[in-house]
C-alpha cells in the first residue's frame, strides 16, 4: 500500500480527543512528486458507505495501533475534509493526543492503493482515483497545507496540570476553613 503523507496543525487543543480538519488538498504536489486530482476519492467513500466500514485511524501505519476513529470523511472543494476522535481510554491514543497538543507530531499519512493515475512528462504522478484503507497520524508529513482546524473538548480538562490546581484549591479551601 502507499503512502501519502500530509501535514496538519490545529488550534486550541483541549482533553477531548475529536478533530478535524483536511487530510488532503487538492491538487497539491508532496515530496513525493504525487498530486491528488479532485475526484480521486468519490469512489472510496461511496465504497465504505456502502459496506458500513471507514478508513482505520492508525498510528505511523501501524495496524496494531488503531488510535481513534474517523467519523466523517469526505470531498469538498478545497479537499478530503475529515473529522475524527482519539480513543483516550487506550494508552497508544492518550500518548498520541498528548504529542498533538504538544506540537510534537503534526502530519497525517494516508494508505491508498491507486486504481487510476496519469503521469506527466515531468514525472509527476496525478493520482485520479484511489482506495484509502487508513489514514494515520505521523511524526514526518511530506505535505505541508493540509491541517487540523480544530479540537473539540467535552468540557472537562483531564490532564495532571488540573489535578494538581484543583488539589491546590481544595487545599486552600480546607486552610481557610481551619482543618
Amino acid at each position: 500500500m502507499d503512502h501519502l503523507d500530509l501535514a496538519l496543525r490545529f488550534e486550541a487543543p483541549t482533553d477531548a480527543g475529536e478533530f478535524s480538519g483536511y487530510a488532503v488538498i487538492w491538487d497539491e504536489r508532496n515530496a513525493h512528486n504525487e498530486r491528488v486530482q479532485r475526484g480521486a476519492f468519490k469512489r472510496t467513500i461511496a465504497e465504505h458507505r456502502a459496506a458500513g466500514t471507514r478508513p482505520l485511524m492508525l498510528w505511523s501505519h501501524d495496524p496494531r495501533d488503531i488510535i481513534g476513529v474517523w467519523d466523517e470523511v469526505r470531498e469538498d472543494d478545497k479537499g478530503l475534509f475529515v473529522k475524527g476522535r482519539i480513543v483516550l481510554s487506550t494508552t497508544r491514543g492518550r500518548e498520541v493526543f498528548d504529542l498533538l497538543k504538544a506540537g510534537a507530531v503534526n502530519g497525517l499519512s494516508i494508505g491508498f492503493r491507486s486504481r487510476n493515475e496519469k503521469r506527466g512528462t515531468d514525472g509527476l504522478r496525478v493520482l485520479t482515483d484511489m482506495y484509502v484503507g487508513e489514514i494515520s497520524i505521523v511524526g514526518l508529513p511530506s505535505a505541508g497545507r493540509a491541517r487540523i482546524s480544530q479540537v473539540r473538548s467535552y468540557g472537562r480538562d483531564t490532564s495532571a496540570a488540573a489535578f494538581i490546581e484543583a488539589c491546590r484549591k481544595a487545599q486552600c479551601a480546607l486552610v481557610s476553613k481551619g482543618n
